[in-house]
């Protein structure tokens, strides 16, 4: 047996709480009144809960608004971690999840072969990061190079580098698979030197930073690596890739019937 449905609020209160723009409280009022009128609730009581309903719906929907704009590539969290599978040490894993690095803008650099879980771990904290009401900006080498690229144009790279790190984490992910030229080079550079001692950045790398002037001209790479590694969590994996594992075990696809 199902409980009879709320009753409506009224015209004028439906219209004030539309005004007022509090869709989250609007929503929930009809069941808060109800149940604050047959548990005789303090007004005080009412109140907080029906506030509290309009905050947490408003949480929510920034939260989602910043995984939209953080461009995340896959939506891997933490959930769907495996850390028992990675060669990361627990025990780092552990402390770079409670995020406090980022609060101390400080910068994590995971480098190692191909498939070795660093994208999806770097991504996993990322949205670990939104939940704590954090902002991300998510790059790959290659789209951090087009936006600042973009910017040049149009005169707007000082505007353009300004925007990108009032992020609270800047990733940017897979540097290293490609070589990079002056104008990658150059937009590495802009963020890693905006963000210093400011903003957490967060790098996933196919080789050592160190190895960096070998992708880019020698004096940006090290202008950039200086800085970048200055704060820095350097973490190492290692290992066959996981992706080739599966595909080999025959998990990467589904059977043909």
């Amino acid at each position: 047996m199902t409980a009879p449905a709320a009753p409506a609020l009224s015209g004028e209160l439906d219209r004030l709480l539309r005004r007022m723009r509090l869709p989250y409280l609007r929503k929930a009022a009809p069941d808060v009144l109800a149940t604050a009128r047959a548990q005789r609730w303090d007004p005080a009581e009412v109140l907080r809960v029906l506030i509290q309903e309009e905050v947490t719906g408003r949480n929510a929907a920034t939260r989602r608004q910043r995984r939209t704009t953080a461009g995340f590539p896959t939506g891997k969290t933490l959930a769907s971690w495996q850390s028992q599978q990675s060669s990361i040490p627990e025990p780092t894993q552990n402390a770079l999840a409670t995020l406090e690095w980022i609060g101390r803008a400080e910068n994590l650099v995971i480098a190692g072969p191909s498939g070795t879980g660093k994208s999806h771990f770097v991504e996993a904290l990322a949205h670990a990061a939104i939940e704590k009401d954090l902002r991300v900006a998510w790059f790959t080498l290659e789209t951090l190079t087009a936006t600042i690229g973009k910017a040049k144009i149009d005169g707007s790279v000082a505007r353009t580098v300004t925007r990108i790190c009032r992020a609270d984490l800047i990733v940017i992910d897979d540097i290293g698979l490609l070589p990079a030229g002056n104008d990658a080079a150059e937009a590495f550079y802009r963020i890693i030197d905006a963000a210093y001692e400011r903003r957490s950045i967060a790098i996933t790398s196919n080789i050592h930073p160190s190895g960096f002037d070998t992708i880019m001209p020698k004096t940006l790479a090290t202008a950039s690596v200086d800085r970048l590694l200055h704060h820095a969590h350097l973490v190492l994996t290692k290992g066959d890739s996981h992706r080739l594992a599966q595909a080999l075990a025959g998990m990467g696809v589904t059977p043909l019937t």
